[in-house]
């Protein structure tokens, strides 16, 4: 199973910055390999800057959903508003923050 890290308040990957019911998504970042709930937990922990995954990446697994811990490619998840195993619901608000994540 990933290690998450950041500011997460609990087990189902929500951080400190997004803690809806609907926050349970983990990003694998391109520029360190690791998992974190949100750019700001990654900014908080790392000292280096956020490369964005590339669209000729998008078949990366790259994202973890924090209820059932399926990884997602970044195709999936762009392709859903939802886990496709256990069909928890992720948060569409994410989507204002795809800049940050994929190119």
């Amino acid at each position: 199973m990933p290690e998450v890290y950041g500011s997460i308040i609990d087990e189902q990957t929500r951080c400190v910055h997004y803690h809806s019911n609907e926050d349970i998504i983990a990003i694998k970042f391109r520029c360190c390999g690791r998992y974190y709930p949100c750019y700001r937990c990654h900014d908080d922990h790392e000292d280096h800057a956020i490369i964005p995954w590339g669209t000729d990446e998008y078949d990366a697994y790259a994202i973890l959903c924090g209820v059932c811990r399926r990884a997602h490619t970044i195709s999936e998840y762009m392709d859903t508003d939802r886990c496709l195993k256990c069909s928890s619901k992720f948060n569409e608000g994410c989507k204002h923050h795809h800049h940050i994540y994929f190119g």
